[in-house]
């Protein structure tokens, strides 16, 4: 907890000019801001409105001082919006580790998507840059020379979040639902299959567990941002819901994009002569069916709204066995999907960590056939997929990561939990060896989307410190990260600023939760690893990010020595 001992502006800031920083003062847990040693190493969320712009500092041409720097950001804790918040703040030199700024950097804070920090550096420093993920087309028996597979067909997922129209590169100009499907189905086409005389089987046996974080609130999981995760990703695991007027007095018109026969509607919107559209959708929690009430007049622009989609191997299989006929391959059986409890009931290996010369178990009596891959596809490098996963600030990647990293690692050296258990265990391994203490962080999920995660703003810094310092891939993650002024999360902040193509990190934006880290530049060309995180904070989000912005502001404009 921190010390409720209080101060005024005028009492701190007095203090702070008066060089209560001193070297050698003795330690404040209640103070603002006492600098305590760094530990010795040990051998959708959708963003809220565009923030104010911050201030820039009104004289660059007087050398500044840390201490009128250190001045400046207490100034700002003390604000009224800010001061019945949890604020901690970590700021050090990357070149020499020295602190500029701290305030309770060794307390626990919900770290909304700044969680993701420790995920995709886990991934990128264990799977590392060129690791991609898999989807592998498979059959009990070759092809006959017609064609003709004889059995089922097994597509093998892997968690391919690629599988996206985000990863189009003309999205969002054009947004094709079915891109990713198409691209398999051509390449099940070009491998020289005509039929398939049985079912289209969807394998998503890869991962283990409950499809949505047992941690995660129950509003989280209707939209883009709650998606469930899978072995078979598509579209970021939602559909588009869309709306428009009928007939004066009639039904609304309701469609889904892709079209599909799962989604279900429960239509009570009614159409109207004029006035704006009052629609409301409601999911049901673990069905695919959306009920759409409410007005919407007639001849006004079509409502569009993503809703996370139930099962969504279902629905990939589904729309491949579409894709395969409308190219010419014919799939005599139906659809079907098989998890690792279908594959146990049965006493059948797992074929998702089977390797493509194994045998595979497929007969309805468990023989054992001679498996044959009749081809594969391939995701862009995890280096592309990491800068899709942080600058955007995508939850299901991200959690899909995690899961990933636990079956790579976790599972295949000898492991056994569910996936994003054993995922978890990865990453903390990773910190512990690069000397952040094993309770430097509290992991529930790979994204932050569940408010049980604790982090710590001096593990944030560390583990800055280590990717820009001692990682192999230091400039992979630089790219991935999210620029200021430029794009992903930051796009629409430091416009304007000294910051403004200088600041790159990662956010994180939850109810009452705000973070920031990464690493700015300071005027006198000094790089600094900075973590800012809030909590209990029950204003606006864009007053949140505009304390963030201010002190970033200030250390970009800073002109003055850090390190000497």
């Amino acid at each position: 907890m921190r010390s409720t001992r209080r101060f005024t502006l005028a009492t701190v800031v007095a203090l702070a000019l008066a060089g209560f920083m001193a070297a050698g003062s003795a330690s404040n847990a209640g103070s603002f801001y006492i600098p305590t040693p760094t530990p010795t190493p040990r051998p959708r969320v959708v963003e809220s409105p565009v923030p104010p712009a911050p201030t820039p500092s009104p004289d660059l041409n007087t050398l500044q001082t840390l201490d009128s720097l250190r001045a400046r950001i207490v100034q700002r804790l003390t604000a009224p919006e800010v001061r019945r918040g949890r604020v901690g703040i970590k700021i050090v030199s990357l070149n020499t580790g020295k602190v500029v700024f701290e305030t309770d950097a060794d307390k626990y804070f919900i770290p909304a998507s700044n969680m993701k920090n420790f995920t995709v550096a886990a991934a990128l420093e264990r799977l590392g840059p060129d690791f991609k993920f898999v989807t592998s087309v498979r059959a009990a028996s070759p092809l006959d020379a017609d064609g003709t597979i004889h059995g089922p067909l097994v597509i093998v997922g892997r968690g391919d979040v690629s599988a996206s129209t985000s990863f189009d590169p003309a999205f969002p100009k054009v947004i094709d639902h079915y891109k990713a499907l198409d691209a398999l189905a051509d390449k099940i086409a070009a491998a020289g299959v005509k039929k398939v005389d049985g079912d289209l089987i969807a394998d998503e046996s890869y991962f283990q567990g409950f499809a949505v974080p047992e941690t995660w609130e129950w509003d989280d999981i209707e939209g883009y941002d709650g998606t469930e995760i899978s072995a078979f990703p598509l579209n970021d695991n939602v559909v588009d819901i869309t709306v428009s007027g009928g007939g004066v007095g009639a039904p609304c018109v309701v469609g889904v994009r892709p079209a599909n026969q799962i989604v279900r509607f429960n239509n009570a919107c009614v159409t109207t002569n004029s006035g704006t559209a009052q629609v409301s959708l409601r999911k049901d929690m673990d069905q695919n069916v959306v009920t759409i009430s409410g007005t919407f007049p007639a001849g006004g622009k079509e409502f569009v709204r993503s809703i996370a989609f139930t099962h969504p191997a279902e629905l990939y299989i589904a729309l491949l066995k579409e894709r395969l006929a409308a190219k010419g391959v014919n799939v005599s059986g139906g659809v079907q999907t098989r998890n690792a409890e279908w594959y146990s009931a049965n006493n059948r290996p797992i074929m998702s960590r089977s390797l493509p010369a194994l045998p595979l178990q497929l007969g309805d009596k468990g023989q054992s056939q001679g498996g044959t891959e009749i081809t594969k596809v391939e995701s862009p490098p995890f280096s592309v997929i990491a800068a899709k996963t942080l600058k955007p600030s995508q939850n299901n990647y991200t959690e899909t990561i995690l899961w990933t990293l636990g079956e790579e690692f976790g599972r295949k050296t000898g492991g056994s939990g569910t996936s994003q258990q054993l995922g978890v265990g990865v990453v903390r391994a990773f910190l512990t060896s690069i000397g952040i203490p094993a309770d430097g962080i509290v992991q529930y999920d790979g994204s932050g989307m569940s408010r049980h995660d604790l982090i710590t703003p001096n593990a944030v810094v560390q583990l800055y410190t280590y990717m820009a310092k001692q990682s192999k891939f230091s400039q992979v993650w630089r790219d991935s990260l999210t620029i200021g002024g430029v794009d992903g999360t930051l796009r629409n902040r430091f416009k304007g600023t000294r910051a403004e193509g200088n600041i790159r990190g990662k956010t994180g934006t939850l109810d009452q939760v705000s973070a920031l880290s990464g690493y700015v530049t300071t005027a006198g060309g000094e790089q600094l690893v900075i973590s800012i995180v809030t909590n209990n904070l029950p204003i606006a989000g864009s007053a949140r990010k505009a304390f963030e912005d201010d002190i970033v502001v200030a250390l970009a404009n800073f002109n003055g020595k850090i390190d000497q």
